[in-house]
């Protein structure tokens, strides 16, 4: 029977599922909402439909929260080709488990996403006023930012291709592909030691490139040299590749070197400034704050994923997720007892 089928069934029998899940800004896409008509007053709008907000989404709408997700289709691990170190799904490509992620909170009948992009926010007397680049106005009683953050790349010929592929971040993530292979250190001081001592484990063959002048104490320094690893002063000037796969790393004096990896520690900023108007306190690495309960400093907001912590997983922003939308159905919960 009709009414049997799956929120997903429908829309996918219906042909609308490429709207529901690829439409893009500023047309926002509807699952089985009609911003004409229907409520636009939710008990949670999630902003940011990756990993984190998805999860949120989730136990939100096993708890028949009315749940509203606004996603820009932006992910900050788009160029990555294959996601790993999260159970049931290593080595999958992330837009795979998105898609799945997306398909399975429709299957909730209390659980609505959109293709759009969230531009202002607002406190009001009954909780929170968000605005849309596709000119909606939309209200709800608890918010939670599932924003991410934006990596802010280098004037480096080719590092931008080759970010999430060849040029990375993470050794927990990428490291056991590049296992033994030529790997390079993009970054200096602590940060160059702190990711040296995790790849040490991975490659005998590794080498940092600071840049300019070593910023390294005296004790790591002897470290490093224990460990064979070298230290290049001379600044990088291109990152050179083939479709994100990197050759060669040519220095500004002409001089190149081969290496199949290189680990790189990158700037970036927040995704959305909405929870900084709203009054949302930063950490002094420019994360969003949050308690163990992934509570913000603004009663009533949360946040998770990467805009909230510096560990970038996927597994870590799944968890993450769960226990924010979970926190903020308890508060709910408390709320109308």
């Amino acid at each position: 029977m009709k009414e049997q089928l799956s929120r997903r069934e429908l829309i996918k029998k219906s042909g609308m599922a490429a709207l529901a899940f690829a439409l893009p800004v500023p047309f926002a896409s509807f699952t089985k909402f009609n911003f004409m008509t229907d409520n636009k007053k939710f008990d949670v709008i999630i902003i940011g439909g990756s990993y984190a907000g998805l999860s949120a989404a989730m136990a939100l709408g096993r708890s028949m929260r009315k749940v509203l997700l606004i996603d820009s289709g932006n992910p900050c691990n788009k160029q990555t080709p294959h996601s790993h170190n999260f159970i049931t799904h290593d080595g999958e490509k992330p837009a795979v488990i998105a898609q799945k992620a997306k398909e399975q909170i429709l299957d909730y009948p209390t659980v609505t996403y959109i293709s759009d992009l969230a531009i202002s926010g607002m406190k009001t007397n009954e909780g929170f006023e968000i605005k849309t680049q596709a000119g909606i106005e939309l209200t709800a009683r608890k918010l939670i930012f599932a924003t991410g953050i934006k990596d802010m790349m280098p004037d480096i010929k080719g590092f931008s291709e080759c970010w999430g592929i060849s040029v990375i971040h993470c050794p927990y993530c990428h490291g056991y592909e590049y296992r033994g292979k030529r790997t390079g250190i993009m970054a200096n001081g602590d940060k160059a030691f702190h990711i040296a001592s995790l790849v040490n484990n991975l490659t005998d063959r590794l080498t940092v490139l600071t840049n300019g002048k070593v910023d390294f104490k005296e004790e790591q320094l002897q470290k490093l040299k224990r460990h064979t690893i070298e230290i290049i002063e001379t600044p990088v000037a291109e990152i050179e590749h083939r479709n994100g796969l990197l050759k060669n790393v040519i220095f500004n004096n002409g001089s190149e070197l081969e290496f199949d990896a290189v680990y790189a520690a990158v700037p970036f900023r927040q995704h959305s400034d909405i929870p900084a108007n709203l009054g949302c306190e930063l950490t002094e690495t420019g994360h969003i704050k949050v308690d163990l309960f992934q509570k913000t400093t603004v009663p009533g907001v949360y946040a998770c994923g990467d805009n909230s912590s510096p560990m970038r997983s996927v597994a870590y922003a799944v968890a993450m997720g769960n226990l924010a939308g979970a926190m903020a159905n308890m508060e709910l919960t408390t709320e109308d007892f």
